[in-house]
């Protein structure tokens, strides 16, 4: 027989805790979920000591925020790991001895590619249409719609009236058909 009856439903333990403050449906959550925190906290870098300081500081929020647990939103379970995972993010950010940058005097580099960048994409970009232009009408359209508009291969076959066998075997024969003239673009 376990010593807490409701391990079964951590849900209820976190209503129990919310409405009354209840202790011992909080030291089942304990007794079950504690060992579980400290083992995370552990993965996480913390030491042991630091582990249990943050298992004690979860459950004492689970305490003080049960209130706030909806089960609709998922299960305890991830709602007490969220807050231990939080706490931990938390601990780290306040041990960080990085100083502090003044905003105004960061430079960041550019995001805008550099012109040999951008001459090597309109190089591919012109190979592949010509490539494109090479194929039979048909198969320009299924490629088209597959990779430029990045419709599923059902909705190619709806709009273009076929079945979805011809449009997968016009993707395969363009593939075919692309393959020789591009394959140094890989």
């Amino acid at each position: 027989m376990r010593p807490f009856p409701d391990v079964d439903d951590p849900a209820g333990l976190v209503a129990r805790i919310a409405t009354g403050k209840d202790r011992s449906a909080l030291a089942a959550l304990f007794g079950l979920y504690g060992p579980r925190v400290k083992s995370m906290m552990l993965k996480l870098g913390a030491s042991d000591a630091l582990a249990e300081d943050l298992v004690q500081e979860t459950f004492l929020t689970v305490w003080r925020k049960a209130a706030l647990y909806s089960n609709q939103r998922g299960a305890a379970s991830t709602w007490i790991f969220t807050i231990a995972r939080n706490l931990r993010i938390d601990q780290l950010r306040r041990q960080s001895n990085k100083p502090y940058e003044d905003l105004e005097k960061v430079t960041l580099a550019s995001d805008a590619p550099l012109g040999s960048v951008m001459i090597e994409q309109q190089q591919v970009i012109e190979r592949v249409t010509k490539a494109l232009a090479l194929l039979p009408q048909e198969q320009q359209q299924v490629v088209q719609l597959s990779f430029i508009q990045d419709m599923p291969h059902a909705q190619i076959a709806e709009t273009v009236g076929i079945p979805l066998g011809t449009v997968k075997s016009r993707l395969r024969l363009a593939y075919e058909r692309l393959r020789p003239m591009l394959d140094d673009l890989q």
